[in-house]
């Protein structure tokens, strides 16, 4: 009877563990303040699902879409800009940080440590501000460019794929040993990644058919672009460029899906 009743408490803490780390990822992930007492390590076991979380952010972003140039009819321009701030501003500027601080490092010359040092510093430089600048406009064009009767189904699907970058990078980088991206590149596999693949294939397809494919089709890019980026200019990966992922992510998404239909 002790064993049983102990196997119990020992199951019930695993799924509150598991319960914790899932709701601590979208607390990390995002502003809500769920207050989810948790560690790095616990959230890091669910990162194959982080384009689930880009989906429920998608939501919101399209959500915003929708109000601002379909019902009350914003300038569309306008409206982009409106959308890609409130899309930053809801995941609290993590990923933006970290694409500034991947701007300058990556602009530096010297070794791999130097320029990971370059990342680590508070300070920012030409080559973040030209990052931010290039995928920033790159972005809002894009917005401002999509079919207003779409943009819901756009902002969605750019959202879950670039989440997909993001854990794309982390599957094919080698983790810096120090700092919390490597217990999210640790968690990634292969064969992990194209089960996330999968799902994020399947909700592209759902959500915008053909084009919903292009646009996952741009996170899963990304994602292998900023990999290979890290193995040649600095050989590991951080949590800055797996930040940075997502954003140029969503920004190659983006613009392929939006070239995909101006094409058909």
């Amino acid at each position: 009877m002790k064993l049983k009743t102990d196997l119990r408490v020992d199951n019930k803490k695993s799924w509150k563990g598991s319960y914790r780390g899932f709701l601590g990822l979208i607390s990390f992930s995002t502003i809500l303040p769920l207050n989810i007492h948790t560690s790095i390590q616990e959230m890091a076991k669910f990162t194959w699902l982080w384009p689930i979380i880009g989906g429920f952010i998608g939501i919101l972003v399209g959500l915003l879409g929708y109000v601002t140039m379909d019902l009350i009819t914003i300038p569309q321009l306008v409206a982009a800009a409106i959308i890609y701030s409130f899309a930053i501003w809801f995941t609290g500027f993590h990923h933006l940080d970290g694409l500034v601080d991947f701007g300058d490092a990556v602009m530096a010359h010297g070794h791999p440590e130097k320029r990971i040092q370059i990342m680590r510093d508070t300070r920012i430089g030409t080559g973040g501000l030209a990052y931010l600048f290039i995928v920033g406009i790159l972005t809002v064009a894009s917005i401002a460019s999509a079919p207003i009767g779409l943009i819901f189904f756009i902002l969605l699907v750019s959202e879950v794929a670039a989440k997909l970058g993001l854990v794309t990078c982390s599957t094919f980088s080698k983790p810096y040993p120090n700092g919390t991206g490597k217990y999210f590149i640790e968690a990634m596999t292969p064969k992990i990644l194209l089960l996330s693949l999968i799902i994020t294939l399947i909700i592209g397809y759902l959500v915008l058919n053909t084009t919903g494919i292009i646009g996952i089709a741009g996170g899963l890019i990304g994602g292998i672009i900023m990999a290979v980026v890290s193995r040649m200019k600095f050989i590991y990966a951080t949590g800055d460029i797996l930040g940075a992922s997502n954003e140029i992510s969503r920004m190659i998404a983006l613009v392929l899906m939006i070239g995909y239909l101006s094409m058909i």
